[in-house]
């Protein structure tokens, strides 16, 4: 009886011990975000020039973190908000075109191709030339593929010129069709152009973590490209933007800066004749004037021309407030052989002003 008693002792023991051990919450931790930092950008993939540099880089001040990715790995992004909206690819160049009067793939070859040319001359381009690209603030809302409609014969057929633009090989046109499927995401079909049977799908789910899910035609698969959308705070790269050659025209620029303006990232620019990067506190922020434009930094953080003068605009630096409310400040310190860096791997300099 006593062996009993000892036995159903140890049992009810060891059932307490085990229901405390399943009662017990593992703590949360809280990483605090970086005080900040100095990091060397990594453009370049292999033997390419810096102003063609293959990768897009995406930094996130709070880790510390850069994440490089092929500027070729991915053809077009699925937005994974609200609205049914797919961007291509403004770091290749790629240009596209609706055509409006097909629903089908098989409504679309090699005639619809005659004459078009979804790209622009860089020695003389035309304002008209922005109607083949995703517009240069962002804007969600006017995608070159127009919003994904619920109803599928209301979708139109893409014609994609994938885009040459920093020295990609030229590949194959794709047309393509994007239909929203039954499970809330993306089904997009594609061929070449003289294809008129066995097309390629690939469905996309959406994901709240991140801004856009992304797909490569080449592999037709999904790929990684944008980390998840609190997990960056600027991207630096080469792309389509704009400039003045007596009119707004699209242009290939190299080492332009972007904002993660999706994911709530605000910047400003200070004139260093206002206050100097050193002396720049969190006194100051109150008085900044954060902005959302995307291109807030843009291409005006350095300067190609003249030559002679190529290097960082030490002229002036940034302020950046992140989608979880802290602020840094930025500056780039090197990019090119005059200021002692090198094209393709510029370096940048960063501290936490402000905790959010």
């Amino acid at each position: 009886m006593n062996k009993l008693n000892s036995i159903f002792a140890v049992a009810l023991l060891a059932s307490v011990f085990t229901a405390c051990s399943k009662d017990e919450v593992d703590p949360i931790i809280v990483v605090p975000p970086s005080d900040g930092s100095t990091m060397t950008l990594n453009g370049i993939a292999g033997t390419e020039d810096g102003a063609s540099a293959a990768n897009s880089v995406y930094v996130d001040f709070s880790a510390d973190k850069q994440t490089p990715v092929l500027r070729s790995s991915w053809d077009l992004g699925f937005y994974s908000g609200a609205e049914f909206r797919v961007i291509i690819n403004n770091s290749t160049s790629a240009g596209a075109k609706v055509i409006q009067t097909a629903n089908s793939l098989t409504a679309v070859g090699e005639a619809d191709t005659v004459g078009l040319v979804l790209g622009f001359n860089q020695m003389s381009p035309k304002p008209e030339d922005f109607n083949f690209y995703d517009p240069i603030n962002g804007s969600i809302s006017s995608t070159v593929i127009p919003a994904v409609s619920a109803t599928a014969s209301d979708n139109k057929v893409i014609i994609l010129n994938r885009g040459t633009g920093g020295g990609i090989a030229a590949r194959a046109w794709i047309k393509l069709l994007v239909t929203r499927n039954a499970t809330g995401g993306y089904t997009v079909q594609y061929g070449t152009i003289k294809q008129t049977s066995g097309f390629k799908s690939v469905d996309v789910a959406k994901d709240a973590s991140f801004n856009f899910k992304f797909i490569s035609l080449t592999s037709g698969t999904v790929v990684n490209v944008e980390p998840e959308k609190a997990s960056w705070d600027i991207v630096w790269g080469y792309s389509v933007y704009e400039t003045n050659f007596g009119q707004m025209v699209p242009y290939n620029f190299s080492d332009l800066v972007f904002l993660n303006k999706l994911g709530g990232v605000t910047a400003a620019q200070i004139s260093t004749d206002t206050k100097s990067y050193a002396a720049y506190a969190e006194a100051d922020v109150a008085g900044t004037n954060f902005l959302s434009n995307r291109d807030e930094i843009g291409s005006k953080w350095r300067i190609t021309s003249p030559a002679a003068s190529a290097g960082v605009n030490s002229k002036v630096f940034y302020v950046i407030k992140d989608g979880s409310g802290n602020v840094y400040k930025l500056k780039f310190n090197s990019f090119h052989a005059n200021d002692a860096g090198t094209r393709g791997k510029p370096v940048i300099e960063y501290k936490l002003v402000k905790k959010g």
